[in-house]
């Protein structure tokens, strides 16, 4: 396996996700990007999982398609919230069982629905042992026009995964504008991505479409020697949309340059060429450590806590500071024992609640919590949970501080999760016992703001507000919203293929 940082022990103990893939369009077991151990498939997701069958065998029948064929559409994906909502209880995703029968009913929802404004924070390239056919269009455009500088910077090299990456991203989900990120390492030789691919990458994009349809990150790696003249370069040369850096230092093993925020010494140099540089956001990894982290990360974990966040927020108001997963502790392994700590504890979730209350206490208008892994993982694993963190997210940093992030193309297309986040709600009972906010239908002005006018409004991307989204001509008639409507009017659909990985059996 390459691109993955899980140790030889742990490479042991998964799969690729798309070795067991059965074509369902909502995972039924947590998905790993690589950034850690992935838990077995619990019983309640095996009972998901055939409940999800059950449904697109019986509606399948009724529709007059294969179930292989029903579950790639859009009432395939309301078959799957109706087994969610069945088997976990509590009705957390708003569905309509005629949805998973009525194919007209799904066209009139979906046709409304393609507009929407969604700008995805945290996307990546696929691992390069995974490849898809070339999708419409664009792979011949760049083997007639690539720049042949850039197979000299090994882009090239990523092609087919990259070819992939804009097939799932515009032309089989709903997403307008996608935001390229990266890790760091300690041994450059890990890093996913280099600088110059990532920006390159971006500006193909860009110029193909004919539109803003990709940003792109620059990883810092504070600490590391000659990573302020690293910053420089990117200043001058590259002009990222924003900086990408994990205060752990490395997330595959306990590193050597772990730092933190609000080192006035090492990073309050770093702001203020940034802000000069006309760069004011930084995404900053948080959270989303192994389940053992106290041991497999000594001296280090503490690095991916919010103790560093205040001081660091208050002294620098000019700079955004997006904490990625919201800095979700710990979840994956045990998300039972995540909802039974959320209502021991009266509605506090460890170390995302350290984030919203170091906002509320301490005035912060220039943090925003972004959910890409925290979402999709818990939604699949424990949507009661789910609808908790997201709701704590609204009520205590305000719907316009949330930011949308999928992980993808880790766990493939991302229209399951768009579709999740449309029909999420925070129970009633939830909302009375925890005093959270309702979330609203699917396009309410609370789920706009948290697909993509939050981010817009940081990215300058000229999204304003919901009256810029009926036409949004950019998006709409640009070349790639021209291969992406040939594509489905052929009979594209989203793969269903979950990359990644998975526990194996």
């Amino acid at each position: 396996m390459s691109h993955t940082w899980l140790s030889e022990r742990e490479q042991a103990l998964v799969e690729g996700a798309e070795q067991l893939d059965v074509g369902l369009p909502v995972p039924t077991q947590i998905v790993s990007n690589g950034e850690y151990l992935p838990p077995r498939q619990t019983n309640i997701q095996k009972r998901v999982e055939q409940r999800i069958l059950d449904l697109a065998d019986e509606n399948a029948k009724h529709l007059g398609m294969s179930r292989r064929a029903f579950l790639n559409t859009s009432c395939g994906m309301a078959a799957a919230f109706l087994a969610m909502n069945e088997i976990y209880g509590g009705g957390v995703f708003q569905v309509n069982p005629a949805e998973a029968r009525d194919a007209a009913m799904m066209n009139v929802r979906d046709a409304q629905l393609a507009g929407q404004f969604i700008l995805d924070a945290q996307t990546h390239f696929l691992r390069d042992d995974f490849g898809h056919e070339a999708i419409l269009g664009l792979g011949e455009f760049a083997s007639e026009h690539w720049n042949p500088k850039l197979k000299d910077e090994g882009l090239t090299l990523a092609r087919y995964k990259f070819e992939n990456y804009v097939r799932e991203i515009w032309y089989t989900s709903d997403t307008k504008v996608a935001l390229i990120s990266g890790a760091p390492f300690d041994d450059p030789t890990w890093w996913m991505l280099h600088h110059d691919q990532m920006v390159a990458a971006r500006e193909l994009v860009n110029d193909f479409a004919g539109s803003r349809r990709m940003l792109s990150h620059i990883v810092i790696t504070p600490g590391q020697p000659g990573w302020m003249d690293a910053v420089d370069q990117a200043i001058a040369e590259w002009r990222p949309d924003s900086w990408k850096s994990y205060t752990i230092g490395d997330p595959l093993s306990p590193s050597k340059f772990p730092w933190r925020l609000d080192d006035e010494e090492l990073m309050y140099p770093f702001y203020e060429k940034s802000l000069k540089g006309g760069i004011d956001v930084i995404c900053i990894h948080k959270g989303l450590l192994p389940p053992d982290y106290e041991v497999s990360f000594p001296g280090v974990w503490q690095h991916a806590t919010m103790d560093d966040l205040p001081k660091a927020a208050k002294d620098w108001p000019d700079m955004k500071f997006v904490i990625y997963h919201s800095g979700l502790r710990p979840f994956l392994e045990l998300p039972d024992q995540a909802w039974k700590e959320f209502e021991e504890s009266g509605g506090e979730i460890k170390w995302v609640t350290d984030m919203t209350r170091a906002v509320m206490e301490h005035g912060l208008d220039n943090v925003y919590g972004e959910i890409g892994t925290a979402f999709a993982n818990s939604a699949v694993a424990h949507p009661r949970f789910s609808a908790a963190l997201i709701g704590t997210l609204v009520r205590d940093m305000g719907a316009d501080h949330v930011i949308w992030g999928t992980d993808s193309v880790f766990y493939g297309s991302p229209q399951w999760q768009i579709e999740a986040m449309r029909r999420l709600e925070v129970p009633e009972d939830m909302q009375a016992k925890y005093n959270l906010p309702s979330l609203g239908g699917p396009n309410s002005l609370t789920k706009q703001a948290i697909f993509g006018l939050n981010a817009a409004r940081l990215y300058n991307v000229g999204v304003e507000s919901a009256a810029d989204m009926p036409t949004m001509p950019d998006y709409s008639e640009d070349k790639l919203a021209q291969l992406a409507q040939q594509f489905r009017a052929e009979g594209g659909v989203p793969s269903n293929t979950r990359y990644g990985y998975v526990r194996a059996a």
